[in-house]
């Protein structure tokens, strides 16, 4: 089965015209004259400019008009952008009210999880612990020291394994013994998940002799 690229060369060499002498007799551009022959479609202008293209050869070749028309209607292949056209802009999510409850009760679980998940960091992770007595190399005279300092409300605390009170606020404060060889104070604060937070300082401990 011949095809119209086919047919019009085949019709141009009977007629003994090269593609430039067409292109004059016809206007047309001689590649655009090359480009229907191989049938490259992709290289032509729009189908009906082809088709005029396809007219005006067939008059100069003295062809029947409606066969060739026929046969560039059978072969010219069918556009690309009607295979795989643009989403109609109605086709776009439109708000409702079935949408708002959907996305209200999705923000919801978000903000539950999300604040189950931030409850359950805080009851695993070590609680806080700020130390603000004793110094670090803290010169001790007598058989006690204060320790004081800051940590969660919910923790304990304890200096040298000794139990400290812990206020509302999560402040401490006491007094611990120590004595002549005592070289460190440990505090250790535990969260009620057993997370433990240690600071160690170190002091000089210099009790003078009893009478």
């Amino acid at each position: 089965m011949i095809t119209i690229g086919e047919y019009l060369k085949r019709e141009r060499r009977k007629n003994d015209f090269s593609l430039n002498e067409l292109s004059k007799k016809t206007k047309i551009r001689a590649t655009y004259i090359e480009h229907i022959e191989k049938e490259s479609w992709e290289k032509l202008p729009e189908f009906p400019v082809v088709q005029g293209f396809v007219k005006s050869i067939s008059t100069h070749l003295k062809l029947d008009e409606k066969q060739s028309m026929a046969l560039l209607r059978r072969d010219y292949p069918p556009k690309k952008l009607m295979i795989n056209p643009k989403p109609d802009v109605s086709d776009k999510i439109k708000w409702n009210p079935k949408l708002a409850f959907t996305v209200g009760v999705i923000g919801v679980v978000i903000l539950v999880f999300g604040y189950l998940f931030y409850q359950y960091l805080n009851f695993t992770a070590p609680p806080q612990l700020i130390l603000e007595k004793p110094k670090e190399d803290e010169k001790v005279l007598i058989s006690q020291i204060a320790v004081q300092g800051k940590t969660d409300p919910e923790a304990t605390i304890k200096v040298n394994n000794q139990p400290i009170l812990v206020e509302k606020d999560g402040s401490f404060l006491g007094e611990i013994e120590v004595y002549e060889g005592t070289e460190e104070i440990v505090v250790v604060a535990r969260s009620r998940a057993g997370k433990e937070e240690i600071i160690t300082r170190k002091i000089n401990v210099e009790l003078g002799d009893e009478d």
